[in-house]
């Protein structure tokens, strides 16, 4: 345990920096601001995207301003359009997100008056026409008569403004001053406000305000539905609505428990009430229903001018508010940047009526420390112990964990918990074992790839760097397998390039026979010239190295024949390449002189695979394997090809060509092989005529196949010269 000691300090610090957090002992912003991206994303992903019908919008769009001219309208225009939505199209509750804060002098009563006060004062006849237009020319009247008795909640705002004033008239406060008594209450507290001209705000059924909450990024995020201004307490425009909806409900504070901070307000109606869940300071989570126009939209010109198919807004909540740019009523939100802010006020509305409003409850800080504490304990001493594999699994699961007990909570009980911090302090846990095994562990690693990195591939190199003692580059007796493999023809190819041409043919050659052999776990060990030679089974131990290097050998032939089309189009010639395979014990490890060393093999078995390559040609095959590797494979179909001495050795050898895996390799050769080994016995029993028959039909067959033709003309040859009853079917080459 002493191994791993420190990585346990350094990860119980990094937990108990975010339980630290998560108790607001202290603040790390990036973590808030990714905990509001992942409270954005979870409200996209989950919400319907569907249009909610109940309520409407009455749009004071540029269409609008366009017809109408620009806002503010004047009141009797206002006030037509009231009477218009309440009396002709029955709607249920209409609410303004607009304030009227300022006298209307658009009828031109105040000029008129000023004249009867002067030029025409003692015109009797001009005052008593003035005396009966003042009433049809108040607008500011006509539009409070209108209100009178209508379902109409007006809109106002608060403002904390250095210069913040108090102008026009609020609403009678939802819960007066000192109603909280002893419970504790953090609501916003405003300095100043604009309200509605008081003529018009006591005729109106009710009013709320319209403010928003933007959070530190400047998103609207949540409402507070209850703020404070004068030790008295106001409700939000939405809150306004539902309640009027509701026949004038009732409204009350609700408690986890005395002494604890309001958790939600209770819309209180003879029927029952409604839960509307709120955080510390009073506000409510926005529940989106998507993006712009989750609601529909009806042209404020069309209400105004009744051309409106009743049926639109009959029995509908009715919200007038404004998506022109000119009027500046765009807000920042989760599902958009500019998003209409009568829209937000609709998305409340709609989720008080339907319960789905999400709540932050008071033990989400409890509940986010215990969280940090279970799976920050968890890493902290298992993520050292284990593998970079089986970290990384355990890091994704307790990751998909989290995220799954987080959308659990958020969707079947309506829970917003914190989900950034969790997530940051698994990844940072995660990331802080990572950097140290690549910092401090992998040192050992670096200095085996120093060592085997050129010969070897990468993933031989992580085997290797788990149990480093193991592996040392001294020369050593091994059972290996080892590959040559040369392209034919070379010397003719490298006379019709220009050297910068060959230079690019090989490495576009080289690239591609490299990539095979490191993929099936091969020691490179050198290029000569165009040759390639590598060796299975060391420094990695490896109990298939026979089977590695043939499967290499055959994926090499198919690899190449990719390169012919290329080769064609740039005008080269397209490459053969003979190779040739052997097993057998050889000495293995670095050898060389002080000027230059190179990890590679030595002895017969290594020769033999090196003159096995030099007489593919003289058999017109791209593969030849000595005996030794045929003896070991039995899941590869092999076709003899001869028995061989070959130049160096005196003992002869069999000599093989892999046709493929066991399985693999088509009925058609199969067949063909069944007869070629009938040929070879017959060939070998010196029965001339029948093996010359059965080669010939052979070469009906494949009349190119340079083995068959090999094969014709010695049995043409020994047919009139007989070998004698000694002979041992052994061919002898005198080359290389």
């Amino acid at each position: 345990m002493k191994k791993y000691l420190l990585r346990f300090i350094l990860g119980a610090a990094c937990t108990l920096l975010f339980i630290g957090f998560a108790g607001r002992l202290w603040e790390i912003p990036f973590v808030s601001v990714v905990d509001s991206y992942l409270y954005d994303v979870r409200v996209r992903l989950s919400a319907p995207n569907t249009v909610d019908d109940r309520v409407v919008i009455v749009d004071i769009d540029e269409k609008s301003l366009a017809e109408v001219g620009r806002w503010p309208w004047s009141r009797n225009a206002v006030a037509r359009m009231v009477r218009h939505l309440t009396d002709d199209y029955r709607a249920a509750v209409v609410g303004f997100d607009v304030v009227f804060a300022e006298p209307d002098e658009s009828s031109g009563l105040k000029v008129l008056e000023e004249i009867g006060r002067s030029q025409l004062r003692e015109v009797e006849a001009y005052q008593t026409v003035l005396h009966g237009l003042r009433k049809s020319l108040n607008y500011d009247r006509l539009f409070a008569e209108t209100l009178q008795g209508r379902p109409v909640v007006l809109g106002y705002y608060f403002s904390n403004l250095e210069d913040a004033r108090k102008g026009g008239a609020l609403p009678p406060p939802v819960f007066p001053a000192g109603h909280f008594g002893e419970q504790p209450v953090t609501l916003i507290d405003w300095k100043g406000f604009g309200g509605n001209l008081a003529l018009l705000q006591e005729r109106a059924a009710s009013a709320g305000h319209f403010n928003a909450l933007p959070d530190f990024d400047g998103v609207s995020r949540r409402v507070p539905l209850v703020v404070e201004h004068g030790g008295a307490y106001y409700e939000a425009l939405s809150l306004a609505m539902v309640r009027t909806l509701l026949g004038g409900a009732g409204l009350r504070p609700g408690y986890p428990e005395p002494g604890l901070p309001m958790e939600w307000l209770e819309v209180v109606t003879a029927q029952g009430g409604l839960q509307v869940p709120v955080d510390e300071i009073g506000a409510a989570l926005v529940p989106y229903r998507g993006g712009e126009h989750s609601f529909p939209y009806v042209s404020a010109v069309d209400v105004l001018k009744g051309r409106l198919d009743p049926a639109l807004l009959q029995g509908k909540i009715v919200l007038v508010g404004t998506s022109a740019m000119a009027l500046k009523d765009l807000r920042s939100t989760p599902v958009g940047a500019a998003y209409p802010g009568v829209e937000v006020h609709a998305n409340l509305i709609a989720g008080m009526l339907d319960g789905n409003i999400k709540h932050q409850p008071s033990y989400a800080m409890g509940a986010e420390v215990a969280q940090l504490l279970l799976f920050g304990g968890l890493l902290t001493f298992l993520l050292p112990l284990l593998s970079p594999l089986r970290s990384s699994l355990l890091t994704t699961v307790t990751l998909a964990l989290i995220l799954t007990l987080n959308f659990w909570v958020w969707e079947a009980a309506g829970l917003v918990l914190p989900l950034a911090s969790s997530l940051m302090m698994v990844l940072l846990l995660f990331g802080l074992n990572m950097s140290w095994g690549y910092f401090v562990e992998s040192r050992t690693k670096r200095q085996l790839t120093g060592l085997f990195g050129q010969y070897v591939p990468p993933e031989l190199v992580d085997e290797m760097a788990r149990d480093p003692e193991n592996y040392s580059m001294d020369g050593r007796k091994e059972e290996l397998t080892v590959l040559f493999s040369d392209v034919r023809g070379f010397t003719t190819i490298s006379e019709r390039l220009d050297p910068k041409e060959l230079a690019q043919l090989m490495n576009e050659y080289l690239g591609p026979m490299t990539t095979v052999i490191r993929h099936n776990r091969g020691t490179l060990d050198k290029y000569i010239g165009d040759a390639i030679m590598a060796f299975w089974g060391a420094p990695v131990a490896d109990a298939d190295h026979a089977r590695h290097a043939v499967v290499t050998a055959l994926e090499m032939q198919r690899e190449i024949r990719k390169l012919d089309e290329p080769f064609k189009a740039r005008g080269w010639p397209v490459l053969h390449i003979g190779v040739g395979i052997n097993t057998g014990p050889m000495t293995v490890g670095d050898m060389g002189s002080p000027v230059r060393q190179a990890y590679t093999v030595l002895g017969d078995a290594v020769n033999l695979a090196s003159r096995l390559e030099g007489i593919t040609k003289q058999y017109g095959v791209g593969i030849v394997a000595g005996e030794s590797t045929r003896a070991i494979l039995k899941d590869i179909v092999f076709r003899e090809l001869d028995r061989v001495r070959v130049k160096g050795k005196d003992e002869p050898v069999a000599i093989y060509e892999p046709l493929g895996v066991a399985g693999e390799v088509s009925t058609e050769a199969m067949d063909e092989l069944k007869l070629w080994q009938n040929a070879l016995r017959l060939y070998r029993a010196q029965d001339w005529d029948a093996a010359g028959m059965q080669v010939y039909n052979l070469l009906q067959r494949d009349p190119e196949s340079r083995l068959y033709q090999l094969y014709s003309e010695r049995i043409e040859y020994l047919r009139t010269n007989p070998p004698g009853d000694n002979w041992d079917g052994v061919t002898t080459f005198k080359t290389k």
